[in-house]
């Protein structure tokens, strides 16, 4: 998809419609793969399926590092683009190629030993343990094939060649169901590997998708030695990329453990702490019906911000960042009333045991609420993700879950309410101020600074 700026301008919604629908597919298909998991894993048990939903979570723990680079280069990339810079771009995307590669396999060997500690700080129940040791262990494994998976698919977005991304997800979806079904539950004449199965089918299919994104990259000519950057040049361009990366890790690391955080004040509940967590579960993976396209939106929105700044147009990436959020609240505004009307239906597929139907369709009764908070703050995020002023996301999401949102979950879910709903409650509070605090910074705020604009005539980017 080659589109410049200029024509971006003349059509802005088809613009940001042709950006995101391949975004909104992939993500409905990772949602699909969320669904299948937890669908197969609510067959084998109310305690496989909680641990499904914790394990996601940590493994979102362990992948920060993966997404914050990945934010760094969408930044530098689409930027490098705008300006027309074409051998910047190649060397950003070898440099991105080489962080990915180095810091799968760094992170894997230094969280390996540490593996039953964090199980111990995330609370685990007894009965779910011995299933949260064996995912924690393969997922594990995975880590140095998921971030490739991740940072690739930034790289090609960032270049808008948004189909691919959509490609290598429908790999990933295809293999993980065929896993799931096969070696969860047998099929097939598949090996009946229950829970063992889910693990292995992730870990088969991240691995496939990883790889096919390798071998495209390759074949466009990105991965070639003329293509690796000289250590001069990355010593003069890593800054940048750091100043992008590096706060939207740490972002990355307060919004996963402050849900981590939240698992484990569910998971401590004076009562039915093992039906919450299974509720919150199934909840999430409907939630991510209209979460997941709200992402699509977000990554549009870094690209188009990314090429605008890079192109020295800072006011009509402004336009574009409203325009943006604009769209995709009124096609998920649309979509979240239809989900509503067959809410216990659809959540019942996932959640079949009555008590964990409740309590998932009670947790999204408040975070169905949140929906115009949630996609404002998504979407202003992903515009300053763009510019590379992620340091205002790391401020705000800072002060919003750490600082709002986990203690006054404990206050209503143990003390005031002393159930889950507190905890929902909690979620709902902590987003409308969340989206207030980032609409602001995004209206008021001069965050274009943070992008390569003033850097565009640096010997860097040639």
């Amino acid at each position: 998809m080659n589109m410049t700026t200029a024509s971006m301008t003349n059509s802005p919604y088809k613009t940001i419609w042709n950006l995101s629908w391949p975004q909104i597919l992939m993500m409905m298909f990772h949602l699909m793969i969320g669904l299948v998991d937890v669908w197969v894993a609510s067959k084998l048990g109310r305690e496989i399926q909680a641990s499904m939903g914790m394990i996601s979570q940590s493994l979102f723990f362990f992948l920060v590092i993966a997404v914050a680079t990945a934010n760094g280069a969408v930044a530098a990339i689409s930027q490098s683009i705008g300006a027309g810079r074409t051998l910047r771009t190649k060397r950003y995307v070898g440099l991105c190629f080489i962080l990915g590669a180095t810091l799968g396999s760094l992170i894997l060997v230094l969280g390996f030993p540490f593996r039953n500690g964090i199980l111990t700080l995330l609370q685990v129940p007894d009965e779910m343990r011995y299933v949260m040791e064996y995912f924690l262990e393969i997922f594990l494994y995975m880590l140095p094939l998921y971030y490739m998976l991740i940072i690739t698919n930034a790289i090609f977005r960032a270049q808008k060649k948004v189909m691919l991304p959509l490609y290598s997800m429908i790999i990933v979806t295809v293999l993980n169901t065929i896993g799931d079904l096969g070696l969860g539950l047998g099929m097939w004449g598949f090996p009946d590997m229950g829970y063992k199965g889910l693990a292995w089918a992730t870990l088969f299919s991240v691995s496939a998708g990883a790889l096919f994104n390798i071998g495209v990259l390759y074949k466009s000519g990105y991965l070639r030695r003329k293509c690796m950057p000289p250590i001069k040049w990355v010593k003069k361009a890593f800054p940048y990329l750091f100043k992008v990366a590096g706060p939207s890790g740490l972002m990355q690391l307060v919004w996963h453990s402050g849900y981590l955080v939240l698992y484990s004040i569910t998971a401590s509940l004076p009562e039915g702490n093992v039906i919450a967590l299974a509720g919150m579960t199934a909840g999430i993976r409907i939630e991510s019906i209209l979460f997941l396209p709200a992402f699509a939106f977000n990554m549009t929105a870094s690209i188009i911000i990314g090429h605008y700044l890079g192109d020295g147009r800072p006011e009509e990436a402004k336009k574009f960042g409203y325009r943006i959020l604009f769209l995709a609240i009124a096609f998920l505004g649309i979509t979240a009333l239809g989900l509503w009307q067959i809410i216990e239906p659809v959540t019942a597929i996932i959640a079949p045991e009555q008590v964990v139907l409740d309590e998932a369709v009670n947790y999204l009764f408040f975070n169905m609420l949140a929906i115009p908070f949630t996609l404002t703050s998504m979407i202003m995020a992903g515009a300053l993700n763009g510019a590379g002023a992620t340091v205002y996301n790391l401020i705000i999401f800072s002060i919003t879950i750490w600082g709002f949102r986990l203690p006054l979950a404990y206050l209503l879910g143990h003390q005031v309410l002393e159930s889950a709903t507190g905890i929902w409650v909690a979620m709902l509070l902590s987003q409308g101020l969340q989206a207030a605090m980032i609409f602001y910074t995004f209206s008021c705020l001069n965050w274009q600074k943070f992008s390569m604009i003033k850097n565009k005539k640096r010997k860097i980017n040639e």
